[in-house]
This record gives structure tokens, sequence and C-alpha cells, in this order.
């Protein structure tokens, strides 16, 4: 936040130049770059690395805010994310967007980087040499290095120590392969946007006596397991599809950027604003998941007789339709990153009313949907739906999400 702001006062008069009408010449590039090498960054990361679904985004959102500073410092046309490179108006935005992904994630990826300096290499070929090509690398270059100082020791390489609880309504591993538990010191990373991962705290979890806990536990238990009666064909469809969140996530993201026309300074803009959103949203999720601890379902439900709740009762043969992650049930990572992308997507457009869709090959099916809050409905359904979380744990995670998106509106981004 100080190094974006204390750029704020150079770049709005430089916009008052000259350079801004130049600029304006050259902000309606192709974002066909941009958008090869956000897929480029998601796959490298995610699907060729592996990385746990919260890890990538953290990869991601330091790619994106990169190419974001990068092709920004060109056009000129918003506040930076943290400093505006040295660049002129008629500069290369290809090249720059493609040198600031491939050095953030050559550098992410020691063990990519052959692969991704041929991708790279590919891009380059494909655009004029000159000055401009010349000045887009090094302004890809410089956005690059500032973004990965930034980071440096962030606490993202942290490993925390694992938690199990013993008391009702403590989380402990859970079935079938009671794996450890996982991500225990994400929520200590250095937010990206936030001044601090403990302020999004929520009301938190239910007390186990409670007749809000009683109706949690009744709906996930009725709807959530494998042998539901009364979940729906498609509810389940929901569930199972809604289980590939990052991958659909990126899908849409990438959709929407197409066919909303965007040009390469505005997709950049907006792949950043998402995924440091997103990314923010996060490790508030993850720090209020450590800092409650909660069950998952599957354990309450095991565990009923113990909890002091006469509206509750003990199932130990019931199963969750989807496998339970290995983390407190309290919030829903899931509802933090998908509400906290929806509203910055919702700011960033000025409009809740956006269609999309996107395939799963888990389900085998394709989802449509008509605004940003049409989507968190039913992902929020669809984490009770497969049995894994709570409603309350999902509502109170996709506040954490807007609250990230609302901050991040209100403080950075902001045309010049």
């Amino acid at each position: 936040m100080s190094i974006a702001a204390a750029t704020i006062s150079v770049v709005t008069a430089v916009s008052a130049t000259p350079y801004a009408a130049a600029a304006r010449e050259t902000s309606s590039a192709s974002a066909a770059v941009v958008l090869d090498w956000y897929t480029e960054a998601w796959t490298s990361i995610a699907v060729i690395d592996g990385q746990l679904p919260w890890d990538a985004e953290v990869g991601v959102a330091i790619t994106q805010g990169a190419v974001y500073d990068a092709v920004n410092g060109i056009v000129r046309s918003h506040q930076p994310y943290l400093a505006m490179p040295a660049a002129r108006p008629r500069d290369s935005q290809d090249a720059a967007a493609a040198t600031a992904s491939f050095s953030v994630l050559a550098t992410l990826l020691p063990r990519q980087r052959d692969r991704l300096q041929a991708k790279y290499d590919r891009t380059l070929s494909a655009i004029p040499a000159g000055r401009a090509k010349q000045g887009g690398i090094a302004a890809g270059k410089q956005a690059a290095d500032t973004m990965l100082a930034a980071r440096k020791g962030d606490g993202r390489d942290v490993v925390g120590p694992p938690f199990v609880g013993t008391q009702p309504g403590q989380w402990r591993p859970t079935p079938p392969s009671y794996t450890p538990s996982q991500g225990t010191a994400f929520g200590n990373i250095k937010p990206f946007l936030v001044p601090s991962a403990a302020k999004l705290r929520t009301a938190g979890p239910n007390a186990l006596t409670s007749a809000a806990y009683a109706a949690d536990f009744n709906e996930v238990k009725a709807y959530g397991g494998v042998t539901s009666t009364v979940r729906t064909q498609d509810q389940k469809e929901a569930a199972i599809f809604w289980h590939e969140r990052p991958s659909v996530e990126y899908a849409m993201h990438h959709q929407i950027a197409q066919t909303r026309g965007l040009n390469a300074a505005d997709a950049a803009r907006m792949f950043a604003v998402a995924h440091l959103v997103g990314v923010d949203s996060l490790i508030g999720c993850f720090n209020d998941k450590y800092f409650w601890k909660t069950w998952r379902p599957v354990t309450a439900i095991h565990e009923a007789a113990n909890d002091g709740n006469p509206a509750t009762t003990a199932d130990p043969d019931w199963k969750p339709l989807l496998g339970t992650p290995a983390h407190p049930d309290h919030p829903s990572g899931h509802s933090c990153v998908s509400a906290g992308y929806g509203k910055a997507l919702e700011y960033f457009f000025h409009t809740d009313n956006i269609t999309f869709s996107a395939y799963s090959k888990d389900s085998g099916t394709t989802r449509h949907f008509t605004s940003f809050s049409q989507k968190l409905d039913e992902v929020i359904g669809a984490r009770i739906w497969g049995g894994i979380h709570t409603r309350t744990a999902d509502v109170q995670g996709a506040k954490i999400g807007k609250d990230v998106a609302t901050w991040s509106r209100d403080h950075y981004f902001r045309p010049l």
C-alpha cells in the first residue's frame, strides 16, 4: 500500500502530459498475450507443479500483480499496485506482459525454467524487433523484480505445526485418509492488500448447544451424505462441479475477459484485481480457520453424541458425498475466495450481471451463470450438498471475501 500510495502524486502529474494521449492510442492492444500467459501461470503452478489450491493462488497473484504493473506502466491509466516501471507510451504491452509472467514464473518454479523459456522465446519472436519491444521487456522485468522483492520473506514458505483437536467441536483428521492438518501457517502470510488478516476475523462458528448449530448440522447431514435422498441431481452435479474449484474459476475469468472484449491493459488489471483479492481472502480464511479450529461435518455427525445438543443425532456410518479437505470447517475457503473474486469483478465491471460459464471434467457438465452473486449462492449450497461444510462456515467465509474486495476497491487500482 505504501509503495502504491507514494507513486500516486508522481503518476498523476505525468498523466497530464502528452504521454497520456500517446498511451491512449496504444491502450487498445489485444489481450491475447495477457490471456495466454494467464493460462500459463495457472497451468505451471497448479497443474504441472501440483500445488494445493491456496498455495497456487499465491503464485498466481504474484504473477498477475507483476503483469498488471508492467502493462499499466506503459498505458498509465490506473494506480500501480506496487510501482510504475519506467516505460514509454508506445512500448510493447505484449513484451511487457510476457516478460513479467516469465520472470516471475521462472523464479517461483525453477524446475520449469527451460519449458517456460521456450514459450517466452516463442512469444517474443512474434513481436517486431525494435525500441518498443525492448522497452516492453524492460518494463516487464522491472515490474517482476519489484514484485518478487516485495514478496521476499512474506511467510509463504513457512510450514506450520500440525493441529489435532481432542474436544467436541475441535478439528481432527477425517476419514478415509485421515490426512494431517494442512495450511496451518498459511493464514500468517503477509497479505497483499489488507493491513492484517486477523482484522478479517469472523463472528465464529455457532455454539455446539445452540439451535443454529443443530440447524446447520441437520442440513448438511440430510443433503451432504453420499446416500442422501433429499439432494437433487442438479445439486449433486453442482457439488461435484465446484469441487474442481480452481480450474473452473480460472476458466470463467479467462472467458469473461474474452467475451467482454477487454484490451491488454484492462485484462491485466482484471486478473490482478481478482487474484490479489482472492489470495487475501484465502489468507484471511486460513487465519480464521486456525483461530476457531472447528470440526468438519463428518466428524460432527459421527460424534454428535458428545456435542451436548439434544437436536443432533450421531450416525457413525455417515459419509459425505465429496472427500473432506484436511483443514477446519469454519470458514469455508471456497466461499472466501469465490466471494472475493465475484465482488472484485462486480466492482471492476460496475455490475453484478455478467454472463459466464465453465465446464468441469469431474462432473462432466457445463454450468451457466448470469451474475456473480448467482454463482456465489450456488457455491455456498454446493459445499453443503457435498457434505464438507456447514452453511454458517460458507456464509461467514463469503463475508471475508467481500470485505477484502471492498478494501481493494477503496484503496487500490483507482483510475488516474
